[in-house]
């Protein structure tokens, strides 16, 4: 890089050598016909060659100039290809970052809802468990779970995080689960997980001290899923995001009681972002689709975070 001119110098002789005119390429570049004069002969004193011959009243370029023009024009047009493929990209591309569980067992089975509704826009889906760091990536917007307080980002309250014990129907027959207290005695997956007191206590269950074999721990709800379906265990989950797995009856919900967590899910953004078509379409759509459920939910899964 270091053997490169100053982009202005470089600049200012692709547009005089393209016009053959100093004052035509001034006017294009917003600056004085003295000021494309001196760039240019910076970057003749750099190459230490002249780049035009200057005859009365007009300028040519010299062979130098002329061996230089065509790579130069092609690198400016690169670059130009380049920014415009990009602001395409940034227009009609939505790029999604959700938590995983949700985004695997929620989102990723809807989404082409969204994109039947906008056929313009491209989306693309990532999941993860981490914070996105907006300004490090090409995220455009989040789905998060937490309490809302991220500064410089717009936060967008979806619904309250409520967890509650889900099965497979053969292991409610098998262990012949009647009330919450059975499920003290049964194989429970992360069985230390404070998410169970929690429950045992909204169910009005006295908890025995956690277990002293910690038993199964998996990284996300989607892993759970697969393990309760194949029968082992019972998990502590979110049953909105299993609501069509429960609807076909291949997993279970046993008891109708479910824990607040004292958190929420959220669509985030940059705050410089509002307004923004893409995200604003995909934040009506997620809205929408999530009222779809919100009659077969108690009321206060939708009520704000305080």
């Amino acid at each position: 890089m270091s053997r490169i001119p100053p982009l202005a110098a470089v600049r200012a002789f692709e547009a005089a050598a393209r016009l053959q005119n100093f004052s035509r390429a001034a006017e294009e570049l917003g600056l004085t016909q003295a000021a494309v004069s001196y760039q240019i002969r910076q970057l003749e004193d750099r190459l230490g060659r002249a780049l035009f011959v200057r005859e009365k009243g007009r300028v040519r370029l010299s062979e130098t100039g002329q061996r230089l023009l065509p790579a130069i024009s092609g690198a400016f047009a690169a670059m130009a290809d380049a920014f415009a493929a990009l602001g395409a990209d940034e227009a009609d591309v939505l790029t999604i970052d959700a938590v995983t569980s949700f985004g695997g067992a929620w989102l990723a089975s809807r989404i082409g809802r969204f994109q039947l509704a906008y056929p313009d826009l491209a989306v693309r889906l990532s999941m993860s468990n981490r914070i996105i760091d907006f300004d490090a990536s090409n995220v455009d917007v989040a789905i998060r779970i937490g309490r809302g307080d991220w500064s410089g980002l717009r936060v967008d309250f979806l619904m309250r995080q409520a967890i509650a014990p889900i099965c497979s129907p053969a292991f409610v027959a098998a262990e012949r689960l009647a009330e919450p207290a059975d499920l003290l005695r049964v194989e429970r997956l992360a069985p230390n997980d404070s998410w169970w007191a929690d429950w045992f206590a909204t169910a009005g269950v006295q908890t025995p001290p956690p277990p002293t074999r910690r038993g199964i721990e998996l990284d996300s709800q989607l892993q759970e899923a697969s393990a309760v379906q194949a029968g082992f265990g019972i998990a502590m989950m979110t049953p909105l995001y299993w609501q069509a797995e429960i609807d076909s009856g291949r997993l279970v919900q046993p008891f109708d009681i479910a824990h607040d967590t004292g958190r929420g899910l959220w669509l985030v953004h940059r705050e410089n972002r509002v307004g923004v078509r893409k995200i604003e379409r995909f934040r009506e759509w997620l809205h929408a689709e999530l009222a779809r459920d919100r009659d077969r939910y108690p009321e206060a899964l939708w009520r704000p975070l305080e």
